[in-house]
């Protein structure tokens, strides 16, 4: 079996417009929550949200007509992903049928659909955009992704909902473990604060109605109240180690485990019996060869929402027993909202960068305790911590589990 390294770092969220920005705020605990700017919020019960701020595409490499022809996820997708590789230096050194796109989104271009659809009820079906289907469909960040990058090997745009790029990340981690990719760039991109999709959360009771952007989303908190729907994209290039020792990339971590199961249990609700979620984090654990808790860094699905948070941590007990409090937690959720289909690559961008730079980020806005989730979640402030795992965690709607491994090298 082929050993895989991550080589490369790209990131668009709601606290910075790089990988390294968006790194340095979480280690600062910046809070990337505030009301939302893109809609009348009149009628709203959830009026946060952690937006992308600053970005025009004009200033990443796109022309108009470009940028026009893309739903801003794609948009975030292509950005980070651009921004990956040319961390990675691997354009150039790769064979093209070797080099592949896992590229996922929960939702995909729901902004596009809103206006398309906007378009037939108000002026009629002869206005609706020829771009309409290619800008809406969730496989176009990864389609538009291989072709800026010439990556004619395996492609696969994952929709597991949260647990999106965590799974494309994992199943591309299998895909250059088993000799089918030389390098596999991975992740998730999503843009879905709009009308719709917030009172569509809202209906199915997700989120917060917090006012208070420091106590809107607070992972493990007692106080809790739902989730904070964010937005943007993360992406790492995988690559297997041969390839990258052999061009001399830079190594920042190598990803050693990857477990994927389902709660098989309700549509939203995770089972809070958290048999299936401990499974997913015991596959990776066991595949990593992880024996001691206190030498690993774990990020948190950690929403904010009042079943999630405990059965996550009852399925770290589970997998750790007494152990699960030696280990460092935190959820970075607190900081850049959920990111949905995105959350899961940034948040493994994160566990990455604790590895590496020895600075486990925190869980900011922590205030009351939860005695049924009392393990060590980082809080507030960020800490140094040089561990040698890091374990990346996503429960997603459909009972959607998966769990990443990273290694320090």
């Amino acid at each position: 079996m082929n050993r895989v390294v991550v080589t490369g770092l790209g990131a668009v969220t709601p606290i910075g417009l790089s990988a390294p920005a968006t790194w340095q705020a979480m280690k600062d605990g910046v809070n990337g929550i505030d009301r939302i700017t893109r809609f009348d919020l009149t009628d709203y019960k959830a009026t946060l949200a952690a937006e992308v701020k600053g970005f025009d595409p004009l200033n990443f490499g796109f022309n108009k007509p470009q940028a026009r022809k893309m739903d801003l996820f794609t948009q975030y997708a292509v950005v980070a992903a651009d921004e990956a590789v040319r961390d990675s230096g691997i354009e150039g050194k790769i064979e093209p049928d070797r080099f592949g796109v896992y590229m996922g989104s929960g939702i995909g271009g729901i902004s596009t659909l809103m206006c398309e659809h906007g378009k037939l009820l108000n002026e009629g079906v002869k206005k609706i955009s020829p771009f309409f289907v290619p800008m809406m469909i969730v496989n176009m960040a990864a389609g538009t992704v291989a072709m800026r990058h010439h990556a004619e090997g395996p492609s696969l745009p994952v929709v597991t909902a949260c647990a999106t790029s965590t799974n494309a990340i994992g199943e591309a981690y299998r895909a250059i473990k088993h000799g089918y990719a030389d390098a596999i760039i991975a992740g998730g991109s999503e843009a879905a604060v709009n009308e719709l999709a917030v009172g569509g959360f809202i209906a199915c009771m997700a989120l917060s109605s917090s006012e208070d952007k420091n106590r809107a989303s607070l992972p493990f908190d007692k106080e809790r109240g739902g989730f904070v729907m964010g937005e943007g994209s993360a992406v790492l290039v995988l690559e297997e180690y041969d390839h990258a020792i052999k061009r001399g990339a830079k190594i920042y971590a190598e990803v050693v485990g990857y477990g994927n199961t389902n709660d098989a249990y309700h549509m939203t609700a995770p089972n809070p019996e958290a048999k299936a979620s401990a499974k997913a984090i015991e596959i990776a654990v066991k595949e990593a060869g992880i024996e001691n808790a206190g030498e690993v860094y774990v990020n948190a699905h950690g929403t904010g929402t009042a079943l999630n948070d405990k059965t996550e941590t009852a399925a770290l007990k589970k997998v750790f027993g007494e152990n699960a409090y030696k280990l460092k937690v935190s959820s970075t959720k607190s900081m850049t909202g959920h990111m949905l289909g995105a959350a899961g690559a940034v948040e493994a961008l994160a566990s990455v960068m604790t590895l590496v730079d020895g600075v486990v980020p925190p869980t900011i806005n922590y205030k009351v305790k939860d005695d049924e989730c009392d393990l060590d979640i980082t809080p507030n402030k960020a800490v140094k911590a040089q561990k040698t795992y890091a374990l990346s965690t996503s429960l997603g709607f459909g009972g959607h589990n998966g769990c990443l491994a990273f290694k320090r090298l």
